[in-house]
């Protein structure tokens, strides 16, 4: 159940923050010497010099109008060259699955302002991934499940890979779950000397179909197989080839092991373009192992391993992007992450593997790698102050293995820092809040930290006398069971501590999302129609054992195989501790979630219904046997070894105890939870009469964001669920029955 893919945890749990710094660097592209970078500007692309940030519109309208067309192509992405005479246009996109990773491709040639259309003869919006030749004389893409190469002087077009007759033999591309959990989507890279690709291909033919029913698109229902291999059931078999440009020949990597018991998650040519280095994982995903294969050969050789009791945390967790491969020193090094210590650390290892060094040391995590400076044997990159998990801070260390990590951002600013960065590391895009600053922007140098000339100096206008009148408060709660858990409470705006508040929880608790760190807009409540602090109720949120808070491996791995048990244990009681407060009505608790978050709900209202009487679950997994394999065997195990543990955290498991108000909503068209979870749950609740309301979305999405209306419709339908089971307001004392 990641949520980087799932549009709700996004706006819930990253904040305006993220959301922006996302978007931002999406947007933007450096130049090659990192002392410029382009943008989009109102269909057009404009570039920004550095340190003055001036501005010069490098693309025009009138550059993207093809030839007799009456109007510019739509620019939803591009990517020059690298001495930036050519910009590959990307427009026309669609939807696959969760990002629009297919459309049309155009190259405009910036000398001549000639464009040229990539994939004529393909069908519209079918091209994924195009990407030119290191020599600049071809473009490779994926159509359909196949990958293609075309020749840009005469557009002369060979198809190099066979999908023998089916759809769901994949080549340069991933299926739903490689894409979902590995954020796999891109699969082919060129080789520096431009004469052979390297591709995964996929074969979804082992893989059943689970089948979704569109009953609202036309008078007849029309089925809608997705390639799904849900939790049991061996992985889609992978397999890396490289095919050699010219004779359309592919030569198919050795390497060990059954391709049904392992996944391979990265991949790419080493820099010398000698060899292709990639990343296997075990079906449990516990072991790890570095392989080198010979692109000509197929010889494949492991060069480093790695173990897990539980499993081995991979650049997926840290990272949105899996492609690349972070060398050094002329491709003699590459820097790696692994959290084989206890804490989320990064090392320095040599191209053959034999030698490793540990280039960060405290009892810290680091979050996400800003930029390796290889020029200035230097990396920055995101962790957290010793002492404050929630927030966010960028760093400097040599690539030497002998300084400390030194922290760049200001020390007397404390909240949520990120960066977009310069190739060259002399610039970046500041950005910081925390949860009574609003987001302030400004562009410094680094390593100084200064402001440049004409920018706003963000330290002196940060004010934090704020926090004394912001009604967020972060704290600490510790639960009988001796846990300590982050969380961040907002009160009613006239909060009067001798009268006493319904309080509604927001929940997520699993490994694939945080809800508690210190950034503007974190402590949100946007799918309320209305203001809950004005309405009078308390809203909090905690992060229990096993969320991917940077508290170290232990924190993070002690959900292994403990899905609905050891984080609803720390949800509950971290909430009883909370409710034992005077101001608090045990009467009128509330609690909320989505995704992996309305399991948890669900798993509190069933398991500890003396803690809480109202529940609202969205899309929720209401067994892990219904979720997908990569997910689910990863955190869980495999179920023909330990199926006690999935019946244990099973909210149909525990059914039966429901007591309070439930309010339980699914899209009929969810593939990603399937709607089969709520059908399941609603036959176990029938059977033992448990009363619930119960809204089925047809033909909407895991994100319900399809059809006029829907949002608008939801957030009335749970504001007004809420106002009703768990009334808002403070009340004296004596009036609350006991």
């Amino acid at each position: 159940m990641e949520f980087n893919n799932k549009l709700i945890r996004t706006l819930l749990t990253l904040c305006f923050q993220v959301l922006f710094i996302a978007l931002f660097a999406q947007g933007m592209k450096w130049t090659t010497d990192g002392n410029s970078y382009f943008t989009k500007e109102e269909g057009e692309i404009v570039k920004h010099d550095l340190p003055g940030l001036d501005k010069t519109t490098v693309v025009t309208k009138a550059d993207l109008t093809p030839s007799g067309w009456d109007k510019p192509l739509a620019l939803d992405n591009f990517k020059f060259t690298d001495d930036a005479n050519k910009v590959l246009i990307y427009t026309n996109s669609k939807r696959v699955w969760r990002q629009k990773t297919r459309g049309d491709y155009w190259l405009l040639d910036m000398q001549t302002k000639s464009l040229k259309q990539f994939g004529k003869d393909r069908p519209e919006s079918t091209l994924m991934f195009a990407k030119l030749s290191p020599d600049g004389t071809k473009a490779a893409y994926v159509s359909e499940r196949n990958v293609y190469v075309e020749e840009i002087p005469n557009g002369v077009i060979k198809k190099l890979t066979d999908d023998k007759g089916t759809k769901k033999l994949i080549n340069g591309t991933f299926d739903w779950a490689y894409e979902e959990e590995f954020f796999c989507r891109d699969g082919f890279r060129w080789s520096p000397d431009s004469k052979s690709i390297a591709y995964w291909q996929i074969d979804a033919n082992k893989i059943r179909d689970f089948y979704m029913v569109d009953n609202t698109s036309d008078v007849y229902s029309e089925i809608v197989p997705v390639e799904y291999p849900k939790v049991g059931d061996s992985p889609s078999p992978a397999r890396i080839g490289v095919v050699n440009i010219a004779s359309s020949k592919t030569k198919w990597m050795d390497v060990a092991g059954d391709p049904q018991q392992h996944y391979i998650i990265r991949m790419e040519y080493t820099p010398d373009g000698r060899s292709i280095i990639l990343q296997q994982l075990n079906r449990k995903q516990n072991q790890s192992f570095l392989i080198l294969c010979d692109p000509k050969t197929g010889d494949a050789k492991t060069i480093y391993k790695e173990k897990d009791e539980a499993w081995v945390s991979t650049i997926n967790e840290w990272s949105r992007s899996v492609t690349g491969w972070d060398w050094v020193d002329g491709g003699e090094k590459f820097v790696w992450v692994s959290e084989k210590d206890g804490w989320r650390h990064l090392y320095l290892v040599s191209a053959n593997g034999k030698k490793e060094t540990l280039l960060t040391r405290a009892k810290q995590d680091v979050i996400s790698i800003e930029l390796i400076d290889d020029k200035n044997d230097m990396i920055y990159f995101i962790s957290t102050s010793t002492d404050h998990a929630t927030q966010r801070y960028l760093y400097q260390v040599s690539m030497n293995g002998k300084d400390l990590p030194k922290q760049i951002s200001p020390v007397d600013m404390s909240g949520s820092h990120s960066y977009t960065i310069s190739g060259n590391g002399k610039y970046a895009k500041w950005r910081f809040s925390n949860h009574y600053t609003r987001p302030m922007t400004a562009w410094v140098n680094l390593p100084g930290h200064k402001p440049l000339k004409g920018e706003k100096n963000l330290k002196k206008e940060y004010d934090p006398s704020k926090k004394e009148v912001e009604n967020v408060e972060y704290f600490k709660v510790t639960t009988e069971d001796g846990v300590e858990m982050d969380g961040w409470m907002r009160k009613p705006y006239d909060f009067d501590e001798s009268k006493k508040y319904p309080i509604v929880f927001y929940f997520y608790g699993e490994p694939a999302g945080t809800t508690v760190k210190d950034s503007w807009g974190n402590a949100s409540n946007f799918l309320y129609n209305g203001d809950l602090s004005k309405d009078g109720y308390i809203h909090v949120s905690l992060d229990n054992r096993g969320t991917p808070a940077p508290k170290g491996r232990e924190w993070r791995k002690s959900i292994y195989r403990n899905i609905g048990q050891i984080n609803i244990r720390d949800q509950a009681m971290g909430a009883k501790e909370i409710i034992s407060r005077s101001y608090i009505d045990s009467t009128r608790v509330g609690v909320w979630g989505w995704s992996g978050g309305g399991s948890s709900t669900l798993n509190c209202m069933f398991q500890y219904p003396d803690i809480f009487t109202t529940g609202v679950s969205i899309a929720p997994v209401t067994n892990s046997l219904f979720y997908d394999n990569i997910y689910t065997e990863r955190y869980m195990g495999l179920p023909q070894e330990n199926m006690e543990d999935y019946e244990a955290g099973a909210a149909v498991t525990h059914a039966e105890h429901l007591e309070g108000n439930l309010l339980l909503i699914h899209g009929t068209m969810d593939d990603n939870v399937h709607f089969q979870n709520a059908e399941m749950l609603v036959n176990e609740l029938v059977k033992h009469n448990k009363q619930f309301q119960y809204m089925a979305y047809p033909g909407r999405s895991h994100g319900l964001r399809e059809g006029e209306g829907t949002f608008k419709h939801l957030s009335t339908m749970v504001s007004n669920y809420l106002r009703t089971h768990c009334p808002p307001g403070g009340v004296d004392v004596d009036v609350v029955k006991p």
